[in-house]
């Protein structure tokens, strides 16, 4: 009887392990999808970078520190009694076409369909950091959402900053809402767990 051969351990058509995990949890937007203005939810493209945190909407807070002159702990209801501002915009990973570089980093392989538009609707991280009264001094805002992982053998949060004059305009938005309804469970926390004004 011949000997069966092992599997391969890695995939013959040169995308690793790591990069087929990646891509079956997240999703790229189908291209012909772009013919919507704005994109339906279930198409909009997803990139999760580490664990989906599980949350509870009715004991979550958004914090709000840092070089403030007075520190905001807010609810998911006391967010949406502020008023609400509208945007639509178009986001596109910064990775979009990573899978055509030689050499290729290990991430999310995407193509070329890393993109997609969504009717965000929210508060103005404007009206938080007003509320919050940024102190003279403060030069950047950085934005901590609650998923969390190990990358290079660190624990890490995902967490975006912002120059204050970026974060002061009015199409910044911390987003509760996607294309009307709620945003999906995968992306609704990542409008963070806190918002902290610095220095340099």
């Amino acid at each position: 009887m011949a000997e069966l051969e092992s599997p391969p351990t890695e995939p013959t058509e040169g995308i690793s392990l790591d990069e087929l995990r990646l891509a079956a949890r997240n999703h790229a937007l189908p291209l012909e999808a772009l013919r919507y203005p704005v994109t339906p939810v279930g198409l909009h493209y997803v990139l999760v970078h580490y664990d989906i945190p599980a949350v509870d909407p009715t004991t979550w807070r958004l914090a709000v520190d840092g070089e403030v002159a007075h520190s905001l702990s807010m609810t998911l209801d006391e967010l949406q009694a502020l008023p609400a501002v509208e945007v639509v915009s178009t986001m596109e990973c910064a990775g979009n076409g990573r899978a055509l570089l030689s050499p290729r980093p290990v991430s999310q392989p995407w193509l070329l369909e890393a993109v997609g538009t969504g009717r965000w609707r929210g508060v103005a991280v404007r009206t938080l950091l007003e509320r919050a009264g940024v102190k003279e001094g403060a030069v950047e805002v950085v934005a901590t959402g609650l998923d969390r992982g190990i990358e290079n053998e660190v624990d890490q949060r995902y967490q975006r900053a912002l120059t204050l004059p970026e974060a002061m305009r009015d199409e910044v938005v911390l987003a509760y809402e996607l294309n009307a309804p709620r945003c999906r469970r995968s992306t609704a926390f990542r409008c963070g767990s806190s918002c902290r004004a610095g220095t340099a």
